[in-house]
């Protein structure tokens, strides 16, 4: 059947058309409209990926009808159902995020972006890891939370460790460390010696070029210190140490150089290696003082080493307190001398902390006698070292504390035959409070982390006093060993020098 075309239009004309005036009312009526479909709602897709169960996809955002066009018919529907009669409308275009359950971070999830971010999300996100306790860190808030691990920190720590406690470069390549990063954390991986040479050889790089511009940028002078080393396999080495004072008023200590030294060890040798090194660390024209010990050599080297820097001017008054000798140095030779006269009670002391430690049995013996006489057990006895005159004050004061039960072990045991005599106890115990104020004193000469000039003439005088004394007293042992020790200290502090009695002016806790 043929449909008019002419109906078609009007009917479709009055159906989207408001009714015109004078319009009849056979005309105004309205055909029946078919029935609004429903939307085609998108199937939900399935999602198999692991990262849904760290992830929560968010609601799309919605769009509010605008008010103003409420009278608009195009704006309306006859049914009930079309979702446009709703207050709010989904915006399709917007695309779909999803939101991690453990931090709140928003990603795009929809299925074109795939799931490569989400993935990456989950090795960053702080909250999300739960590793051992190990590997927690205390946030500023204080609580506990987990580092992304950095395997070049890693090293670096690693590499730190083996240099600042002296390890071997082998300790990487133990199994029970190895064992240890792999608890830690599985991306911790091991790292061979080599490696660990190579990257200490270029900390060293790192670091010596830092010192060198601290040092030329210094807006005083700087303090060398240095010294020869001879090791078991009777190779010469020589050390090169700076003491300075930064912009700060901070007193810095840096070992400059440490390197092997080969014969000969002469004057000339000497200053040509200091130079060149100085020259290196470009620091030739900012020196204060040298200190060095007393050897032949190192005074030739400080002749040298002073006349080359004069030709610039490079010192202070041209020098005349450049060469300071080591304190430290001059009192052990002065002690030394002194330590002669009683070489037969140092060595039978020294025999009889050799016994006792020679077994149980006899340190057990003597614990006995030591209760017997009501003394302190964890005091001990100190064992010296031949060498180091220090060691020997101390081997004296320990055993001068347990000589009753030396004596009283004495009867007990045959075969402990280095008891001193009465005599000998009391010959050592006044050697022992006399060395003690050179001990007191070389202990503050080592000092490092504090400045020592201004403590060098009043100990020095303290010294000197003391020895005075003992020439003029009374017991003959004393004054024949206070007159030798006196002969060696004139020999290197017969003038005091003027430098170090000015430190002292200086210094307000001798201001009377």
């Amino acid at each position: 059947m043929d449909t008019n075309p002419t109906m078609e239009s009007v009917h479709s004309q009055s159906a989207h058309s408001p009714p015109e005036k004078g319009v009849g009312k056979a005309k105004s009526k309205k055909p029946p409209l078919k029935k609004a479909k429903k939307p085609v709602l998108k199937r939900k897709r399935r999602l198999t990926s692991e990262v849904w169960n760290y992830f929560d996809i968010l609601d799309k955002p919605k769009k509010e009808n605008d008010p103003d066009n409420e009278n608009d018919p195009e704006n309306h529907d006859d049914d009930e159902n079309d979702p446009k009669n709703s207050d709010d409308v989904i915006v399709d275009n917007e695309p779909e995020k999803c939101k991690c359950k453990k931090c709140g971070q928003v990603y795009l999830s929809d299925s074109k972006y795939g799931t490569g971010n989400l993935k990456h999300h989950l090795l960053v996100c702080l909250k999300n890891q739960t590793m051992d306790i190990g590997q927690m860190l205390i946030s500023k808030n204080g609580a506990l939370q987990v580092g992304k691990f950095n395997p070049d920190r890693f090293r670096k720590l690693l590499v730190h460790a083996v240099v600042r406690h002296d390890l071997p470069l082998s300790f990487v390549e133990y199994e029970g460390v190895r064992n240890i990063f792999t608890y830690l954390n599985p991306e911790a991986h091991s790292i061979s010696n080599r490696t660990v040479m190579t990257a200490i050889l270029s900390l060293h790089e790192k670091e010596y070029r830092t010192p060198g511009r601290n040092l030329r940028t210094l807006p005083g002078r700087v303090c060398l210190t240095s010294d020869l080393w001879t090791s078991i396999a009777t190779d010469g080495y020589m050390s090169l140490t700076a003491h300075f004072i930064d912009a700060n008023w901070v007193l810095h200590k840096r070992l400059l150089n440490f390197l092997y030294m080969p014969p000969p060890y002469s004057g000339v040798a000497l200053k040509e290696k200091v130079y060149d090194l100085l020259g290196k660390w470009g620091i030739e024209n900012k020196l204060f003082s040298f200190t060095l010990d007393n050897a032949s050599a190192n005074d030739l080297l400080v002749d040298l080493l002073k006349n080359h820097l004069n030709l610039n001017g490079a010192l202070v008054d041209e020098g005349s307190c450049f060469r300071i000798r080591c304190c430290a140095h001059i009192l052990n030779l002065v002690v030394q001398v002194g330590l002669k006269e009683i070489d037969v009670v140092v060595d039978k002391i020294r025999e009889c902390v050799k016994y006792m430690k020679g077994s149980q049995a006899r340190k057990q013996k003597l614990l006995e006698c030591v209760a017997q006489y009501s003394l302190d057990s964890k005091r001990g006895l100190r064992q010296d070292v031949p060498t180091r005159w220090n060691s020997t004050c101390l081997m004296l004061a320990s055993a001068i504390y347990y000589r009753r039960a030396f004596c009283q072990l004495q009867l007990s045991d045959s075969n402990f035959k280095h008891c001193p005599s009465q005599e000998e106890w009391g010959r050592a115990k006044k050697i022992c409070q006399f060395l003690k104020v050179f001990y007191d004193a070389t202990c503050i000469f080592w000092g490092s982390k504090y400045p020592t000039s201004n403590l060098h003439f009043p100990k020095v005088c303290a010294i000197q006093f003391l020895l005075n004394m003992e020439m003029n007293s009374t017991d003959p042992f004393m004054r024949r060993m206070a007159s030798q020790m006196m002969v060696k200290f004139d020999k290197y502090w017969s003038e005091h020098s003027m430098i170090l009695a000015i430190v002292v002016i200086f210094d307000p806790r001798f201001k009377f």
